[in-house]
C-alpha cells in the first residue's frame, strides 16, 4: 500500500516520543500523513544509544550481554556478542498465522518509531530514520498475526527487526537500506508492544466513530416512532451528571432539535429502553473510549523497554514496564461497553417492527398479504451481535506460564486488541440493519426532520443510497450500503458539538 500524499500542512506528524496521539497513529497508518522525527527527540535517542553502549561495556545488561527469558543467567562471551543480536532476532521472528494487513503493520511502525524517541531504549538512532523512511515510502515488513501474549510483541517486532537487517521480506516499494543491528540493538528493538498499541489505536478510532454514528441512526429511529424527547432533557442529566451520558443527551437534542426542557409527549408516557436509556448506555461507551485513549496516550509515548537505559545516571534499570495490564483491562472494558450499544440498536430494530410504535404494517412490510418486510433483519442483526458478544469475552482472564516458569503471567493485551479490531465489522452490520429499517419507516410514514437539523442531513444521505422498494426482496445489499454509510454519519455526529 502506497501512502496517500496530502498537500496540506497537516500531512506532517512530528514524532517526538512525548505527544503522539491516537489520531496521529491512524493518519500515519492510512498514509494520510508523513512522519518527521523531532530534532530534540533524535538527540535524546542518540544520548540513549551512547549511554547503552557504555553501560553494556562495563557490566551485565539483560539481553545485551546475557540471554533472554530463562536464559537471563547465561552470559554472552565477548567474542560472540556481535552475532548475538541477529541470533536473537532470528529466533524470535517465528510469528505464525495469517499475514497482517498493511494498515496494522504501518501503525506498529509509527508507534515503535515514536517510542524509541522517548529515549529509554538505547537503540541506534538510524533505526528511527529507517522506520520513518518506510512509512513515507509505503513499505512495510511481512508480519504474522500470532506471537504475543501481552508482555511484548516479540515475534512481530523481531520480524520487523530482521526486515530492517535485510533478512526478512518487505511489502510495497521503498524499503529502507539494511541496518547493521548487533547485540546492543536486538532486545532494545523488540521490547515493546507496538503492534498491540497500533491495533488498539485503529480499533478505538473506528469504534468511537461508529458509536457516534449509531446515535445518529438512533435519532432517525426515534423520529420514526414519534419518540419522546424527555429522556434527553438537560435536567435529567444534571441530576445524574455522568460525563458520557450528559454528552450523549446533549448531542441527541442537537441531532433532533429538542429543547433542553422539552414538552411532555401527548401520546406514550415512556418509550422502550432502546430510546429511553440511550444516554445511559451510549454514555458509558464514550467514557470507556476516553479511558482507553488515556492509556494509549501514555503507552504510545512510553519508554517501556526492559531494561530502561537512563542516560542521566548511566544506568540500566531492569523492570516489568512492558506488561500491558492497563491496556488489556481498558480494551476489555471498552468492548463490553460496545456490545451494550449494539444490543440497544437491535432493541430499536425490534421496536421498528411493531405497528403499535410505527402505525405501519408489521415488519414495515408492503401491502401484499403476509409480507415479511424487514423481518429477517432481526435475525441477521442477532447473528452479528452473537459475534460481538464472543469478541467481548475478557482477554485479560487469560493465563500463561512461559520460558521455564520465569514469566508466569501474561496480560493478553494482544488478544484484546485483535478482538477489538474484529468487533468493528460485526458492530457495523448490527447498526446497518437498524438504519435500513429506520429509513424504511420514515419513508412509509412520509416523515422528514426539519431541514436544518443533522438528522435531516443523515436521512438525505441514507435515502441517496438505500433502495425505496418496500416489496419483499433480498436486503443484503441494503445493509451493506447502510453499514458503509456509517462513517459519514460519524462526521455528522462529530459536527453536533457546538
Amino acid at each position: 500500500m502506497s501512502p496517500r500524499v496530502v498537500d496540506a500542512p497537516a500531512r506532517v506528524v512530528v514524532l517526538d516520543g512525548v505527544g503522539l496521539g491516537v489520531e496521529d497513529v491512524v493518519r500515519l497508518a492510512d498514509g494520510a500523513a508523513l512522519p518527521v522525527a523531532g530534532t530534540d527527540a533524535m538527540r535524546r535517542a542518540e544520548e540513549s544509544w551512547n549511554a547503552a553502549r557504555r553501560i553494556a561495556a562495563t557490566g551485565r545488561v539483560y539481553g545485551r550481554s546475557t540471554g533472554v527469558g530463562a536464559n537471563r543467567t547465561e552470559d554472552v562471551p565477548s567474542e560472540a556478542a556481535a552475532g548475538h543480536g541477529l541470533r536473537l532476532l532470528r529466533s524470535h521472528s517465528g510469528g505464525i498465522g495469517g499475514e497482517l494487513p498493511a494498515r496494522q503493520v504501518r501503525a506498529m511502525l509509527a508507534v515503535r518509531a515514536n517510542q524509541l524517541l522517548a529515549g529509554g531504549a538505547g537503540l541506534r538512532p538510524s533505526v528511527v530514520t529507517a522506520l520513518c523512511e518506510a512509512l513515507e515510502a509505503g513499505a512495510y515488513p511481512v508480519v504474522n498475526e500470532f506471537g504475543s501474549v501481552g508482555t511484548g510483541d516479540l515475534a512481530a517486532l523481531a520480524q520487523m527487526g530482521l526486515a530492517l537487517a535485510g533478512e526478512h521480506p518487505w511489502r510495497g516499494a521503498g524499503a529502507p537500506a539494511p541496518q547493521p543491528l548487533d547485540n546492543n540493538d536486538a532486545l532494545a528493538l523488540i521490547s515493546s508492544n507496538a503492534l498491540t498499541l497500533g491495533q488498539s489505536a485503529l480499533a478505538l478510532h473506528e469504534l468511537r466513530g461508529l458509536i457516534g454514528a449509531t446515535q445518529v441512526v438512533a435519532a432517525l429511529s426515534l423520529l420514526a416512532v414519534d419518540g419522546s424527547h424527555e429522556a434527553y432533557a438537560a435536567p435529567v442529566h444534571a441530576a445524574r451528571p455522568h460525563p458520557g451520558s450528559t454528552e450523549v443527551a446533549r448531542r441527541m437534542r442537537q441531532l433532533i432539535g429538542a429543547a433542553d426542557r422539552p414538552t411532555p409527549p401527548l401520546g406514550r408516557l415512556q418509550d422502550p429502553y432502546g430510546f429511553r436509556c440511550l444516554p445511559q448506555i451510549h454514555g458509558p461507551a464514550l467514557d470507556a473510549a476516553d479511558a482507553l485513549e488515556t492509556v494509549l496516550a501514555i503507552e504510545i509515548n512510553a519508554a517501556a523497554e526492559n531494561p530502561l537505559i537512563s542516560a542521566d545516571d548511566l544506568a540500566a534499570y531492569h523492570h516489568g514496564g512492558f506488561y500491558q495490564s492497563q491496556l488489556a483491562l481498558a480494551l476489555d472494558h471498552f468492548r463490553l461497553s460496545v456490545v451494550q450499544v449494539a444490543r440497544l440498536s437491535s432493541s430499536r430494530l425490534s421496536t421498528l417492527n411493531e405497528p403499535a410504535y410505527t402505525r405501519l404494517r408489521p415488519f414495515l412490510a408492503d401491502q401484499e398479504p403476509a409480507s415479511s418486510g424487514v423481518m429477517i433483519l432481526e435475525y441477521a442483526a442477532g447473528a452479528a451481535l452473537g459475534d460481538l458478544r464472543a469478541f467481548a469475552a475478557p482477554a485479560s482472564l487469560g493465563h500463561a506460564v512461559l520460558s521455564r516458569g520465569v514469566e508466569e503471567q501474561a496480560s493478553f493485551a494482544s488478544l484484546a486488541a485483535r478482538q477489538t479490531l474484529r468487533a468493528c465489522a460485526a458492530f457495523r452490520l448490527v447498526v446497518g440493519c437498524e438504519l435500513v429499517a429506520a429509513v424504511r419507516a420514515l419513508r412509509q410514514r412520509d416523515l422528514r426532520p426539519e431541514p436544518e437539523l443533522p438528522a435531516a442531513r443523515a436521512l438525505a444521505l441514507a435515502e441517496s443510497v438505500l433502495d425505496e422498494d418496500a416489496a419483499d426482496r433480498p436486503l443484503t445489499q441494503d445493509v451493506t450500503a447502510a453499514a458503509a454509510l456509517l462513517d459519514r454519519f460519524t462526521d455528522l455526529w462529530r459536527g453536533s458539538t457546538s
